[in-house]
Parts: structure tokens; sequence; C-alpha cells
């Protein structure tokens, strides 16, 4: 039987032992409504009680001010969806160029109803421009929507500052920071943003279930009408499995932050740098002075990524060639794209996303199959090793 080596954990994780465990009564045995008036139905509300101070604890914040939702796409609507909602004479939307289509979809479709959306450019290296951002913010600035760290290259945005900044103009601050808990601290005391999203299945939760931090007097309208749930802010009934087993990832996640930055990110260099010690034309794309500890994201030059995972995926290696919500488009990543990435690598660029559970025998299996596969590709590739390309990409 095929080894499996799992190195996309950027696309979703392994559900925690500790939360599937936790998780379990909640499918037979505590199966009751939490607005239910008995006590079979009602007790479970003392367990989502629980469970949102749990997540309250992760931001650093009052359980109040915690909203679940059904995933960190939800969340993101939600943000900016309800800001428009509850500020309508205000019409202007800051973003970056490289955000997950979550916001950047969303933001489209704002667009689409006559609102005037601004995507901020990044450098070579992912970084946004701070002095550009507050260039670009006016009286009629709504939002401003950015990403704490990138799902594709690792890259995080200095968002402490970039709340400063935001805040300073007197407009709402939202956060993406779906790919951030268990790696990096998100607390609301030192980073002065209105709304944060998360999504408990990146970091070691269940899937189908995310929360929006909203900071006690943010206005927002109403995103998904129905009952009294969620004080009113989100009707529909609590998918109470799920809420409990995000409570539990919130608290191994915020116990796992040292494991993190320590014993993942020297497994993710050691991947890293076996990979180009070994396989010539290839680089890193990416600031590596400011990432995830979990991610890299590597070009190969003169092949194509889709060849690539198909031949780990023989081996039992599972990766990504950029976001898991696009990953059915030939088109380039938007973010390589928007870092200005050369086309021959472009095409050829893979994200390996380790996690805790992720071994060194994991690391060495990729670094003694990936070689031979990427020498052996480019033996077979229309391009070859020394074919005319572009330089970068068509904008």
């Amino acid at each position: 039987m095929t080894r499996q080596v799992y190195l996309d954990n950027n696309a979703t994780t392994m559900p925690a032992p500790e939360v599937v465990e936790e998780m379990l009564p909640f499918f037979t045995e505590k199966y009751g409504n939490p607005s239910s008036i008995h006590t079979f139905g009602s007790s479970v509300a003392g367990d989502i009680d629980l469970a949102r101070e749990r997540v309250a604890q992760l931001f650093n914040c009052t359980p109040s001010e915690v909203v679940f939702t059904s995933c960190g796409t939800e969340s993101n609507n939600y943000a900016l969806r309800g800001a428009a909602g509850a500020q309508p004479e205000k019409t202007h939307i800051i973003t970056t160029m490289v955000e997950h289509p979550a916001i950047l979809t969303t933001c489209r479709s704002l667009q689409r109803r006559g609102y005037n959306i601004l995507e901020l450019p990044v450098d070579r290296k992912g970084r946004l421009d701070l002095d550009r951002l507050a260039e670009a913010i006016t009286d009629q600035t709504l939002v401003v929507t950015v990403m704490y760290a990138n799902n594709e290259t690792g890259t995080v945005f200095p968002v402490e500052k970039v709340g400063e900044i935001v805040k300073s103009r007197g407009c709402l601050f939202h956060i993406d920071a779906v790919q951030v808990p268990g790696k990096l601290p998100v607390d609301v005391n030192k980073i002065p943003a209105d709304m944060i999203s998360i999504s408990a299945h990146k970091f070691h939760g269940p899937k189908g279930v995310g929360a929006l931090y909203v900071r006690r007097g943010t206005r927002l309208r109403r995103f998904m009408t129905g009952g009294h749930q969620e004080r009113g802010r989100r009707g529909g009934t609590e998918n109470v499995p799920g809420v409990v087993g995000m409570g539990k990832a919130c608290e191994l996640a915020i116990s796992s932050i040292e494991e993190e930055r320590k014993i993942v990110a020297a497994r993710r260099d050691s991947l890293e740098q076996g990979i180009l010690k070994a396989i010539p034309n290839c680089a890193i794309n990416g600031d590596i002075e400011s990432r995830l500890p979990n991610t890299t994201n590597i070009g190969f030059e003169f092949i194509e990524g889709e060849a690539i995972l198909l031949m780990m995926d023989r081996k039992g290696i599972s990766a990504s060639s950029g976001s898991a919500c696009t990953s059915g488009s030939l088109e380039p990543s938007h973010v390589l794209r928007a870092m200005g990435v050369d086309f021959k690598s472009m095409h050829g660029s893979i994200r390996f996303s380790l996690s805790r559970y992720t071994t060194d025998d994991d690391v060495d299996y990729v670094l003694d199959k990936l070689p031979p596969l990427i020498a052996r590709l480019r033996e077979i590739s229309p391009f070859g090793m020394h074919a005319r390309l572009p330089e970068t990409a068509p904008r």
C-alpha cells in the first residue's frame, strides 16, 4: 500500500482526536435543540456557551462578540455585506489583489450593486504598501478588508499597522484570519480590527462551522435572517456538534502556537531547503521573513503544477497548486500573478502546507520521491529546460 503524506493543511486539516471525542455525544446522546424550553434541549445551550467562551479566548474578547457561522466564507460575507447594509451611505471598499476568492468574489458582487472596489497591488514578495493603503482611504471608505496571512504563499500582512492606519481614518477594518489560528496570535486587544473571520476546519476542527468576531459597538445588518439565534445576529438552529468541536479546536490552537513556531517551522524549513538543494531551477514564492510557520510555496520551472500534483499523488503525497477553492481552474494563481512571478515557474508552483501532525519521516519521504519525479517531468515536458518563455505573465 502506498504511503500517505498529507501536506495540504491550508486546504483543510485532520480533525484533532480530542475534537472528535468531544463532538461525538452531540450526535448520539445530546441531540436536543438548544432553543427548546425543555431541559433536554436547553441543557445543550450551556455547551454552546462553553464553546463560545473558548472561541472568545482565542480572540481575547468577550463571548458576546463571537458569532457562529457555517464557515469562513459566510463570516467574510457577513462582515462585508453586513457593513454595507448598516452604512449604505458609504460605497467605497478597499481590499488587495491577493485575497481569498471568498473576499474577492463578494467584493465584485457588491461592485455590481454600485460599490467602488479598490484592489491594492502587492510587491514580488506579496507584501502590501502601507503608504499606498493610507492614500487610498477616502471619506467614502466603508471598510478595509485584508487577510492576516495568505493561504497560498503564507505571507503575513502587518495587520496591527494596517489597523492603526484604517482606524485613524474612521472606517471599519475586517481581517480574513482563516489561516492563522494555532499558528499566530489573534489578539483583538493588540489588533484594532472590528471584524475577524475564522473557520474551524483550518485548525483541526470540523468542517461546516466558523466564527466572526464583531467588536462591541460595530453596526452590521443581519446577514442570515430567521430566528433569534446568536442574539438575533444569525438565524438558524446552531450546528451544535460543529460549534462544540470548534470550541475544543480553539482551546488546542491556543496551546499549539509555540509548537507551530518551533517544531512545524523547522520541518517546513527542512523540506524547503532539501527541495532547493536537490532540485535545480526552483525558487520560493513569497516573503520568507514574514510568513506562516507551516507554509512554503515553491515554483518549479518549465513544468506544469498539475502534472507535479498528479505524479506526487501517485506516490501518496498530497499538496496543492493554490487555493482549494480555485483548484478546478486552469488559470495560474491570481496571487502569483499579482506578485509578478515569472511565467516559466508560475504554472509549476506548488504549495506545501504542514501541520503539527506532520513528521520528520513525512519530510524525508517527500525529499526522496520528489527530485526524481521533477527530473522525469522535465524530460518529457514540451517546454524543456531551455525553452523560450515570456519572462512574466501577461497582465
